[in-house]
């Protein structure tokens, strides 16, 4: 079965102009890490890099993913985005722990930061943030891929917000350990969304099912369909976070081989996948089997 891949020259498109904004907030930050020796905007700037890295992998990806099936691999690199996505959450999670730590040193030992060159750093980063944010907004939920590039996005803009806190806590009031502070809030941030994303990206690899589906209903309807008997066998997985591919066998009434059912009980079979769930699965395949074959099989699983 064919599927779109029209909204993939738009995706990209957002991410060549997002990475550009990223690259050049991470060298504008950078820059003010070395001025101001802030804690938080260098975690911050660390972040932008992983994410100007991850964003880099999420355009390759999405590039890869158009490529056509061809050969051994007859479904392309669709798998591409899942890939991009684990390695954006396993760097994410490296600055987080790195940040918890040092920001944990630095809460007992403050260095002096100057706030009013801190909150200018700061501002920028968030303006470039919003920017970005707003240009991803449209097509987050197309890809995994792009969703993990808009929750970094998210996350910088947040991030942001915490340094320009720590900078007017230590230019108004002197608190030096707002720095650390700040950058602990960061690392709150990080950790948890890499985590997030791993997972999601491990139940893909693991080839779980979509915790949207539940599989006693799938196997229900098809078991409702007039002439089905039974349904085993039955397996559903992901190639990407928008490709859920079905396998079954399907075990019909003995006379339906003979007497033209079987083709109208597939067109049946694949319109009730395709709009009878939260995730429509417009890609199935199903083995038809008689009674009688159905029972002499060994290793079938329901």
């Amino acid at each position: 079965m064919a599927h779109d891949h029209s909204h993939g020259t738009g995706s990209r498109r957002q991410l060549a102009i997002v990475f550009s904004i990223v690259l050049g907030i991470f060298v504008f930050q950078l820059i003010g890490s070395i001025i101001t020796g802030s804690l938080a905007l260098l975690i911050d700037t660390g972040h932008n890099a992983v994410d100007l890295i991850g964003i880099g992998i999420a355009l390759f990806a999405a590039t890869l993913v158009r490529r056509p099936a061809r050969g051994q691999k007859t479904w392309g690199f669709r798998r591409a985005e899942v890939l991009a996505a684990g390695a954006q959450a396993t760097l994410l999670l490296g600055l987080g722990v790195y940040s918890l730590v040092e920001g944990i040193r630095r809460f007992f030992a403050p260095p002096e930061v100057p706030g009013p060159e801190l909150l200018i750093f700061g501002a920028i980063g968030l303006a470039g943030n919003i920017v970005s944010i707003i240009i991803l907004s449209s097509s987050k939920n197309d890809s995994l891929n792009l969703k993990a590039a808009f929750l970094e996005v998210i996350a910088d803009a947040l991030g942001s917000v915490a340094v320009i806190v720590a900078a007017v806590s230590i230019w108004l009031f002197d608190w030096t350990r707002a720095d650390a502070v700040a950058a602990l809030f960061i690392a709150a941030l990080i950790v948890p969304r890499a985590f997030s994303i791993l997972r999601e990206t491990g139940s893909i690899l693991l080839e779980v099912a979509p915790k949207e589906l539940d599989l006693d209903k799938v196997k229900e309807h098809i078991e409702g369909v007039e002439h089905v008997q039974e349904v085993h066998d039955l397996h559903v997985t992901r190639i990407d976070s928008n490709l859920p591919v079905l396998t079954a066998h399907v075990v019909l009434a003995d006379e339906c081989f003979y007497d033209g059912h079987a083709p109208r009980i597939l067109t049946s079979l694949q319109e009730c996948l395709a709009e009878h769930f939260q995730v429509a699965i417009e890609h199935s395949t199903f083995q038809f089997d008689r009674a009688k074959d159905a029972a002499q099989e060994t290793h079938t699983h329901g």
